[in-house]
């Protein structure tokens, strides 16, 4: 099984490093590194992130100039190779075992198209660390025993036969309720699976930026709104770098 690991970049360059030595790194842990590509979708950046991406060796960069996190989404299934796709943000640090656990989910169940898992924040206070565990404890897993689907946009991994089968990533989607759409729509093609051990540690920045309430709220109207409307309730969105 050939996994490709996918990151969306706008403007990445202060971030983008961090997060490709973690991804290198597990890609090194793994029994077989040449089953996995790592590619760098630099959606229209006005930066160095295309630069800092090609100056990793072993990585791929991809360049979508249409801006918008969908559009880079589905440029990078278009350009992958991997029977499976593992999405990730910019920001993201992959943590030891992330490879070994998505795959062993895929491997598990022949039904299962989707496997993701939480954020978790390794630059938020403590106080709002644990709330964050909690909320995906106490609200989070309960929404999705309840649709049988989630996704974290920057922590999943889905088949790219279900990708292309359902028509890839909605690209009239800007940002808000992005991943909640593919995860509904692979869950018509087979099972979705959210583990709460995968988790995937990001920065907190649209926290510190905009509010751990407001940030909260925004992503369950969004949520909720994808589940009964079939569509996200939030046109604009802020880039916070």
């Amino acid at each position: 099984m050939r996994l490709s690991i996918v990151i969306p970049a706008y403007n990445e360059q202060d971030y983008l490093p961090d997060c490709l030595r973690h991804v290198l790194a597990e890609v090194a842990r793994c029994p077989d590194p040449a089953g996995v590509e790592v590619l760098v979708v630099d959606n229209a950046s006005t930066d160095d992130t295309a630069a800092v991406a090609a100056a990793f060796p072993g990585v791929r960069v991809v360049h979508e100039a249409r801006k918008g996190l969908t559009r880079a989404r589905q440029a990078g299934l278009e350009a992958a190779r991997g029977e499976v796709l593992g999405f990730v943000d910019a920001d993201t640090r992959m943590p030891p075992g992330w490879i070994a656990a998505v795959l062993a989910g895929f491997a598990a169940d022949p039904h299962v198209v989707c496997v993701s898992g939480p954020y978790i924040y390794h630059d938020a206070p403590m106080a709002q660390r644990v709330m964050v565990r909690l909320y995906w404890v106490l609200l989070a897993m309960p929404a999705y025993w309840m649709t049988r689907y989630m996704a974290v946009g920057g922590n999943f991994a889905a088949s790219r036969d279900a990708l292309l089968r359902i028509g890839g990533f909605d690209t009239a989607i800007a940002f808000y309720g992005e991943d909640t759409n593919i995860a509904r729509r692979l869950a018509a093609a087979g099972r979705v699976r959210f583990l709460l051990r995968l988790a995937m540690p990001t920065s907190s920045r649209r926290l510190a930026a905009e509010g751990m309430a407001a940030t909260a709220m925004t992503y369950m109207a969004n949520f909720l709104s994808e589940v009964v409307l079939k569509r996200p309730v939030t046109r604009g969105y802020r880039d916070i770098r």
